[in-house]
Formats: structure tokens, C-alpha cells, sequence
């Protein structure tokens, strides 16, 4: 058998159906918050779709429309369309708009760390709204999301990708703003000093728990005071739902092209971190053509972390049904929430099932 494509694979039983469990727990329990679904479609024209997203062009799978010739890209990310949505299909929906999502996308390259080029995303964004009280309600959509797949000691990291261009633009002026994001990136105080950056060392130290790292943020003074409201607001709403603990990393901005404020979700199954990242988001601004940007702001979730850590297996038990089992007393026993599994022919023994139909009854099956 020729092996799939690099960064491609089958979900066989009962990994597919565990996926397909999890994406529907995830835009439930958006349903449940009054976030409705959308489907956008898995490819669009390059043209139209490019502008949306901040993917490389490295990074996108492309293909030729064999009816017109006009390329197409394969979506790296359902986010993006939504975005696309809202701005067009759905521009004079009234706001807040709550819109909720799942599929697969696909990339053109994997890393070292992230192999796979497809994926299952699901997630919701917010649209018309991005401050703290929006973003901790995404959040909180997030996190119940999380804990209904069975993810547990959940913790959302927040950052602000755009603080030190911020504060090199205005209260601590500095000649190479992007020496010093670097220089922040690498951890190394060192080379802020030799930049004549020593006052942003103290972004270095407020990083870790909530409290602690906005106590040290606010050192920084009024410069800082605005991102420090926000922050304490999201935070204050997170702790006191108790689902989660609360970190600050305020100098993270990689994967965070187009966020003000940023969010990356982690968590444990069975007492074992969950590979990286298991879902990020954060507050954005939707660009519309002829209109002022509008705010939003939203999650998403990967999900191939979650079902590879064995969440979703569905426990419903399978009964086989001996040749000859009348279709009525199936449909009784489907009813009840048995799978039945029914004998194709005569002297058909149970395969892969956990009980048996005898005498009119479910048994089950030993070893």
C-alpha cells in the first residue's frame, strides 16, 4: 500500500468517531452560549481568501479550479472565513454576532513540532465587540468546551503582542524596537542592556502567575496602566470561575500576527500534558472594505491533540443480534441506545461487540 502524503493520515475506529464526538462538544457548548454555526467552504479563489489571512504563502496548499483555471487555496484556517463572513454575508447582522465553527483545514507545511498538515479546528468568534468583558466570555466558552472533551488542569496563558512596539513608539523610546522584541524573544537582559534597553527587563520578570507578573507589569506605571486594566479585568473573571489557572507572558507575540490582546490554552489528561498548545485566540479587528475595522474577538481549538490523548471514545455498548432478529425488536433495542451490530447470515458469530441478544435479552459477552 503507497503511504499517504507527509503530514497526512486515516482516523480508523474509534478515533474518527471520537473526533467527530469532540467537534460536536465544542459547538454545543458554543450553541449553548448563543454562538450559531456557519460552514464555510473548504476552498476559495487565492485572491479573495489572501487578504483575510496572515498565512505565509509557504504555508498554503494550493490547487487549479478545473473549470475555470482560477486558483484556488485550501484553507489554513476556518477563523479567517469567518471573518469573511462577518464582513460581507452577514455585515448588516446585528452585533454582537456570535458565530461558531468546525471542519478540517490544511497546510503546506508542517514544522518540527507540528507535522501534521491536516487538521480538525473548531472554535467561535465574537464580532463587534473585543474588550474584557467579550474576551472573557469567549474564554469561558473555551474553557467549558475544554472540560465537556474531558481536558483537565486547564490553564490560559494571555499575552500582548503589540506592548513593545507600543511602548517604544511612545514612553520608553528605544532606536531598534525590533532588536529588543528579539532580544525579549531570546530572554536575554544581556542584550537589552547592550541596546540601551534596560527598563524593559521587568517584561522579562512579569512573566508567570497572574498576579505576580501584573504586579511587576504595573512598575512600568502609567505607560502600562490601559494594558494592566484589561488584563486584570480578564483575569479577575477567569480566576473567580475556578476552571482554570491564569499565567501572563507579556512579550509572547509569535503566532499573534493581528491579536491586541492574545490567549494560548493548555491542559492534562490523565495527568499527562497535553503536546503544546491546545487552543489560542484573542482580540482582533476585522478589516472591511470602504468601512472603519470592526472590533472581535474569539478561539480556536485544536482538536487531533485531544482525540490522539484518547478523549471522545464513545463507551456505547454494541449488541449483536442473532440471524433472524425481527427489524422491529432492532429498532426497540436502537431506541433504548444500544448499537446493534445485526449477523449477515446464519451460524454468524459477535465480532467486536460487548453483549449478545438471547432468549429477548441483552448479555454480555465474556473475555
Amino acid at each position: 500500500m503507497a503511504p499517504l502524503p507527509q503530514g497526512f493520515r486515516d482516523r480508523l475506529p474509534p478515533e474518527a468517531e471520537a473526533m467527530a464526538a469532540l467537534l460536536r462538544t465544542v459547538v454545543d457548548t458554543a450553541a449553548a452560549h448563543g454562538y450559531q454555526r456557519v460552514q464555510p467552504p473548504l476552498a476559495e479563489h487565492e485572491e479573495d481568501l489572501a487578504r483575510w489571512l496572515t498565512s505565509r504563502e509557504r504555508d498554503l496548499m494550493r490547487a487549479a479550479d478545473p473549470v475555470t483555471g482560477a486558483a484556488l487555496v485550501l484553507r489554513p484556517d476556518i477563523t479567517a472565513q469567518v471573518a469573511r463572513i462577518a464582513a460581507t454575508r452577514l455585515a448588516g447582522a446585528p452585533r454582537p454576532l456570535r458565530l461558531a465553527y468546525g471542519g478540517p483545514v490544511l497546510r503546506g507545511r508542517g514544522t518540527q513540532l507540528a507535522p501534521e498538515r491536516e487538521l480538525v479546528q473548531a472554535g467561535a468568534e465574537l464580532i463587534g465587540a473585543d474588550d474584557e468583558t467579550a474576551l472573557a466570555e469567549v474564554l469561558e466558552v473555551a474553557l467549558e468546551a475544554l472540560a465537556a472533551a474531558g481536558v483537565a488542569d486547564l490553564s490560559v496563558d494571555l499575552t500582548v503582542p503589540g506592548l513593545v512596539a507600543a511602548l517604544a513608539a511612545g514612553p520608553l523610546p528605544v532606536a531598534e524596537p525590533q532588536e529588543v522584541a528579539r532580544a525579549l524573544d531570546a530572554k536575554d537582559a544581556g542584550a537589552l542592556t547592550a541596546l540601551g534597553a534596560s527598563a524593559y527587563a521587568v517584561l522579562l520578570e512579569a512573566a508567570g502567575p497572574a498576579e505576580e507578573a501584573l504586579a511587576r507589569l504595573s512598575t512600568l506605571g502609567e505607560a502600562v496602566a490601559p494594558t494592566c486594566a484589561v488584563l486584570r479585568a480578564v483575569t479577575d473573571t477567569l480566576l473567580a470561575l475556578g476552571t482554570a489557572r491564569v499565567t501572563i507572558d507579556p512579550t509572547e507575540r509569535h503566532g499573534f500576527e493581528y491579536q491586541s490582546l492574545g490567549f494560548s490554552l493548555f491542559g492534562r489528561v490523565g495527568g499527562v500534558p497535553l503536546r503544546g498548545e491546545i487552543g489560542r485566540g484573542g482580540a482582533y479587528a476585522i478589516r472591511r472594505q470602504g468601512r472603519a475595522a470592526e472590533p472581535a474577538c474569539g478561539f480556536s481549538l485544536y482538536l487531533d491533540p485531544l482525540v490522539d490523548a484518547g478523549l471522545g471514545v464513545s463507551r456505547r455498548a454494541r449488541l449483536f443480534l442473532p440471524w433472524g432478529t425481527p427489524r422491529a425488536e432492532a429498532a426497540r433495542l436502537r431506541a433504548q441506545g444500544w448499537a446493534t451490530v445485526a449477523a449477515l447470515c446464519e451460524g454468524a458469530g459477535p465480532r467486536d461487540c460487548s453483549h449478545i441478544l438471547l432468549d429477548g435479552e441483552p448479555r454480555p459477552l465474556e473475555g
